[in-house]
């Protein structure tokens, strides 16, 4: 394989990266990455068996279970917030300060919920100490993107960018892939009882470790390059900053747009392909639950696959191309998935669940590279805040919560249509959004 880092991309008068550098970063942005979507993953799995009886009072078990799953909801909304502070942050002071702190904020909320005493100890306390735990890993989250894809792609190689930006984006998969393995073998340790009682609060610990690897990787990289660059070029004009990096991104709203009108789709189809199909699987068909959910993990795989492998070929055929195909695919895939379901066979909702989620992943996968490619340098962070977590708030997080009452009122028809005309905007927006693999960075003011 060739070095991720080219010595002679480099512009005049910017830091020359090493590769032992740059494998520092991917090391420590990947690091963030699965920590960052173990961490909701786990908290999505427990919501549903211990975390509302232990945390929530009342009488009723699904109102319990509602508040718990309700809480996991606030992460979201917390992400934008975070997203515009630590954008803002990321373009005045540089990436790799958010890329420590971010990552901090995310694994110890995550070790704290862990060591919560739970309502039946300290009352209200545990319930008000779990929301703030809650929002404040949904706020780290929402700088997460930028920090971890920001200086990845603005270290590595400029040909091969895409193919390098795409393995941050795929910790997702292998954080969900961790977070379920993790649960799964503590049950088969602490069974039963034990398990409720705090054997829980082991898959919250595991932070710990993965906390300790991923700080001293990430503390000992060097700032990005490319910001170096622009900071020495600010600095020989003598220009100050006027205002917020998040209202220069929003003062040329095209790019936003763009970016948000991409993820749309590519946000809502995860959704329905990994939350939303164990509920209606399980309680619509005779599917088990827990062979459900070993599908859904199991194409987290394919998922990670496609991530990398999209990526890589947008590098050869441009990023455009290598999102408005599987955008297609996604888009006629979707009433035969649904078909797929309803013969009620393990095997066929396999191949629909994987197959959903490689096509995902190709689409995923290559956005990494073009949402970075989109914004200039001095408000890159907040854009690509501003598009990744605004799209997660308005398509991805209600995005179950839409399925389940679409389906309930006017049938499957409803969720088919829902999923064919996100993703027909998400192709739209791709095909008419500027092409960007030849991008360089570092000159676009």
């Amino acid at each position: 394989m060739a070095s991720p880092v080219d010595q002679n991309t480099a512009p005049a008068g910017q830091p020359t990266p090493s590769p032992t550098g740059f494998r520092r970063v991917l090391a420590g942005s990947m690091a963030g990455a699965v920590l960052e979507w173990y961490d909701f993953a786990i908290y999505g799995i427990l919501a549903a068996t211990v975390l509302g009886p232990l945390f929530f009072p009342g009488e009723s078990g699904i109102m319990k279970l509602l508040l718990a799953l309700a809480t996991q909801g606030l992460g979201f909304v917390a992400r934008p917030l975070g997203g515009i502070v630590f954008g803002h942050l990321g373009d005045r002071f540089g990436r790799k300060p958010m890329l420590v702190t971010t990552f901090l904020l995310l694994g110890l909320s995550t070790a704290a919920i862990g060591l919560l005493p739970t309502y039946g100890q300290i009352g209200i306390t545990a319930t008000v100490l779990l929301v703030v735990l809650r929002m404040i890993q949904g706020f780290a989250l929402g700088g997460e993107f930028g920090a971890a894809v920001l200086m990845v792609s603005e270290y590595g190689e400029p040909r091969r960018r895409g193919f390098w930006a795409s393995w941050p984006q795929a910790g997702a998969p292998m954080g969900t892939v961790l977070a379920t393995a993790v649960v799964s073998l503590i049950t088969v340790f602490f069974p039963g009882e034990a398990f409720d009682q705090w054997g829980w609060r082991l898959a919250f610990l595991v932070a710990i470790p993965l906390l300790a690897i991923g700080f001293w990787l990430r503390r000992s990289v060097e700032e990005s390059p490319v910001f170096q660059a622009a900071q020495a070029r600010a600095e020989t004009r003598a220009t100050t900053r006027k205002r917020s990096s998040v209202l220069d991104a929003l003062s040329n709203p095209r790019q936003v747009l763009h970016g948000v009108g991409v993820r749309l789709g590519e946000n809502i189809a995860f959704y329905i392909y990994t939350v939303f199909i164990i509920a209606y699987a399980t309680t619509s068909f005779g599917y088990a639950r827990g062979d459900v959910i070993l599908a859904v993990t199991f194409a987290s795989l394919f998922q990670f696959l496609g991530m990398i492998g999209g990526g890589r070929v947008s590098d050869s055929v441009g990023r455009k191309p290598a999102m408005i195909v599987p955008s297609v695919v996604l888009v006629a895939w979707a009433p035969v998935f649904f078909w797929l379901v309803h013969f009620e066979s393990l095997p066929l909702l396999w191949l629909g669940v994987c197959v959903g989620a490689f096509f995902h992943g190709v689409l995923a996968g290559t956005e990494a590279a073009w949402i970075t490619e989109l914004f200039p340098t001095r408000h890159r962070f907040a854009g690509s805040s501003l598009v990744f977590q605004g799209s997660s708030i308005i398509a991805g997080a209600p995005a179950p919560f839409i399925a389940v009452w679409l389906i309930d009122r006017f049938g499957v028809a409803s969720v088919i249509g829902y999923l064919v005309v996100t993703m027909a905007i998400t192709v739209v927006a791709a095909a008419t959004s500027r092409e960007t693999r030849n991008s360089d960075l570092d000159a676009i003011e």
